[in-house]
């Protein structure tokens, strides 16, 4: 078996979909960067990458037990052993997962370019080891878990105030006030307001959400700024990345 050594990461926790684990020119300096000490690099099958990459289900157990206890940090100068991570490219991607000793990637990381220029050089002309995915569920992309190609192109900050944009239209379709429907697809296409004012409340949530969910503008930001205002828990994540933001331009002066 291949290991890499002394390898930087950047956990994303929970995450479902590959594009919300963030890019190495995305990183910030608030991410929680760790070192792993010793880690297992397999090469995969395109269809296994994808499915660690894009998706939070059991993975193979032939595949875990494969890389059982062979992943080692060390915290306060303790070795410490983890149960389930691994490297994982299909040749031409690399990632890197760790269970918390489940049987799911519940943590998944990019790599720094070197490294992950090293982990392709050192898989090169390898057979790609093969596991059969057993009871997954189909994946289906939801309002709040779009399609790869409604976030492509988009900045990490983009992704989570469309992320949180899109938490925002969930809440307001199951609003105990339909009425609020109607006003925020006026805010966002304000011309249309005499047609507008004939939908139904279905038909108007489904023009909003259909109208949204394409892109990022200004447009998508102002509404943002606008839905979430007076709600606590939205507007801290608005708060956040608008931090991040002002941070990463004064960086950049």
């Amino acid at each position: 078996m291949l290991y890499m050594h002394d390898l930087w990461v950047n956990w994303f926790e929970g995450e479902e979909n590959g594009y919300n684990v963030c890019r190495f020119h995305e990183w910030r300096k608030e991410d929680g960067i760790e070192l792993i000490d010793q880690i297992p690099l397999v090469r995969v099958e395109h269809d296994l990458f994808d499915f660690i990459e894009n998706d939070l289900q059991d993975l193979p157990l032939s595949f875990l037990q494969s890389i059982r206890k062979k992943t080692c940090v060390k915290k306060n100068q303790e070795r410490q052993i983890i149960e389930y991570a691994a490297v994982v490219t299909n040749g031409t991607d690399v990632l890197v997962f760790d269970t918390l000793g489940y049987s799911l990637p519940v943590k998944k990381s990019r790599l720094i370019p070197r490294q992950e220029r090293l982990a392709l050089e050192m898989v090169q002309g390898k057979v790609p080891d093969t596991y059969i995915i057993e009871e997954s569920v189909p994946k289906e992309h939801h309002i709040l878990s779009l399609e790869p190609g409604k976030m492509a192109g988009l900045t990490r900050r983009e992704r989570q105030l469309k992320q949180l944009l899109m938490m925002a239209l969930d809440q307001l379709r199951h609003s105990d006030h339909p009425e609020e429907i109607r006003y925020w697809l006026t805010e966002w296409d304000p011309i249309q307001y005499p047609y507008i004012k004939h939908l139904s409340t279905h038909e108007a949530w489904d023009r909003l959400y259909e109208e949204t969910r394409h892109g990022w503008s200004n447009q998508h930001e102002d509404l943002c700024e606008k839905i979430v205002k007076g709600q606590p828990f939205f507007e801290t994540i608005w708060q956040e990345e608008n931090a991040h933001q002002t941070q990463h331009m004064k960086s950049q002066n």
